[in-house]
């Protein structure tokens, strides 16, 4: 997983799009955890351990999180 490169700051994938528009999740470091918000309501927050949120990235990208038997 990438290190996010300014701690404290939101930020939103680029994949989001170039305009501030409320249709992405946004990421932030803080001590010890990653928080995530959907931009849409952003009074939600969800702090994550960053390695549980490295193995759920793993999983994804390896398409290791497709339907069971």
């Amino acid at each position: 997983m990438t290190a996010i490169p300014i701690p404290g700051i939101w930020q939103k994938s680029s994949y989001s799009g170039p305009d501030d528009g409320n249709d992405c999740v946004e990421l932030r470091s803080v001590a010890d955890a990653l928080n995530l918000r959907e931009s849409d309501d952003p009074a939600v927050i969800l702090a994550v351990d960053p390695a549980a949120m490295a193995h759920l990235l793993d999983a994804v990208r390896s398409g290791g999180l497709g339907e069971q038997p």
